[in-house]
């Protein structure tokens, strides 16, 4: 509801600037120019509102008055004034170029845009701190879920902390707690369900207006991530059947044979020039090999343009890759920070060993270890390993040397995205990966 208020507003906010506009250009005309301007104008919103999108504007955990978001706001309203120049004066399809409309217009929408943020912003932090949050049963996820709240107070939860069902004297204050404090959202963690005074202060409270939610769940949904110790194997015969994706998997195998046949062709235009690049930059093959796991565990070989000096790992073996890492060639640098060494896995897309978006395949030496040290890892291969995927765009990882906790919390995103795969998530994805391309280099 929060985020298609912030779509609604600014949908309002864009239509608001354009009647300013033209009311300040032609005032008493102004029901004629709009007849002219609403069709062309509504198009370019439509390209705004993506932007948005892609940029995270609608990403709730970024709503803050900070620097990070105006600096994202500032380019997403940059990037969108150079897609209506292009628009109105490249494509005239409709027919008007509004050299000093547009001018006006990107103008009272940059300041429009700004106050209207800045308002949502701190009306959605300050404006739900009467909706005191108490989460039940202490243990690691419970902590990461209470610490979450509290450093994103725009969600909408007053955060109190956790009580520790361990504590006897905590579980007998537990009624008295809840009506002091006002408490109006009760998250449960899998353990208090066990306890029998808890269950029954539960039933006590069901006519107070309390919103009660399992942890698993409110974890889920307010960080995008699958909290692994509140889950277990149940929880995976519940939630990742195949039977009920199978519709969407044929429609994405579709798309995949589509759109990597059209990759395909741009890569064998780009291929030569590449292979060249490379072979003049240090020698050995252009092309790299290697092994992979794939879906169910299979063992496939991904392919990519070689960006590592031949035999990089003959001294120190299997190792993950980092920031100014030794092994990257000074083109492999390049290929790297604009992802065209992944081109070649097109190939792998076609055979149907990847997808465009699933998990990362990770490779065998890794694998074996990571599976013996994290629960439910092996559950990231019941579907197809993908060139991007949903941890991809949600973890920021440094690089500075890859960890078995950066893994835990990548494999999170993972089977979030297994467990709630769709088309428009998908395409979610990918606009996005298409945004990190074009501002962050690559490792």
């Amino acid at each position: 509801m929060k985020k298609f208020s912030l779509f609604l507003g600014d949908i309002l906010i864009l239509y608001s600037a354009l009647f300013l506009t033209l009311f300040a250009r032609y005032g008493g005309n102004f029901n004629s120019s709009l007849d002219a301007h609403l069709e062309p104008f509504s198009a370019v919103f439509v390209i705004w509102v993506l932007v948005f999108y892609i940029l995270n504007l609608y990403e709730l955990s970024f709503t803050k008055n900070n620097l990070p978001f105006f600096s994202a706001l500032l380019y997403g309203i940059a990037v969108n004034s150079v897609i209506s120049l292009f628009f109105f004066y490249f494509v005239p399809f409709f027919g008007i170029a509004p050299k000093r409309n547009l001018l006006i217009f990107l103008g009272i929408s940059f300041i429009l845009l700004n106050i209207w943020r800045r308002y949502f912003n701190r009306v959605i932090a300050t404006g739900n701190l009467n909706n005191n949050t108490l989460i039940v049963g202490a243990n690691k996820q419970a902590n990461e879920l209470s610490e979450f709240l509290k450093t994103n107070p725009q969600l909408g939860y007053n955060a109190l902390g956790v009580l520790d069902t361990a504590d006897p004297n905590a579980i007998a204050v537990f009624k008295d707690l809840i009506i002091e404090k006002n408490i109006k959202t009760v998250i449960l963690s899998p353990e208090s369900y066990q306890i029998p005074r808890i269950i029954d202060v539960l039933y006590r409270l069901l006519g107070f207006g309390i919103n009660f939610y399992s942890l698993p769940d409110f974890y889920e949904s307010t960080t995008g991530r699958i909290p692994l110790g509140a889950i277990d194997q149940v929880w995976f015969l519940e939630n990742l059947s195949e039977r009920s994706k199978r519709a969407f998997e044929l429609i994405k195998r579709f798309f995949d044979i589509i759109f990597s046949i059209i990759i395909g062709t741009v890569v064998a235009i780009l291929y030569p020039f590449i292979v060249l690049a490379i072979k003049a930059d240090s020698p050995g093959p252009a092309v790299y090999k290697q092994k992979r796991v794939g879906k169910a565990g299979q063992i496939f070989t991904l392919v990519k343009f070689r960006t590592m000096f031949t035999d990089a790992e003959a001294g120190s073996g299997a190792v993950w890759a980092k920031i100014d890492d030794p092994r990257i060639t000074k083109f492999g640098k390049f290929l790297r920070r604009t992802r065209l060494d992944e081109l070649p896995q097109v190939l792998n897309v076609l055979k149907g060993e990847m997808s465009f978006v699933g998990p990362r395949p990770e490779r065998p030496e890794f694998h074996d270890k990571l599976k013996s040290e994290i629960p439910f890892y092996e559950e990231r291969y019941l579907i197809k390993p993908g060139l991007t995927g949903w941890a991809q765009i949600r973890y920021k990882l440094d690089f500075q040397g890859m960890t078995i906790q950066d893994t835990i919390q990548k494999l999170q995103y993972d089977l979030y995205y297994i467990k709630n795969r769709s088309i428009a998530l998908d395409l979610g994805i990918v606009l996005k990966t298409i945004t990190r391309i074009l501002k962050s280099p690559g490792k």
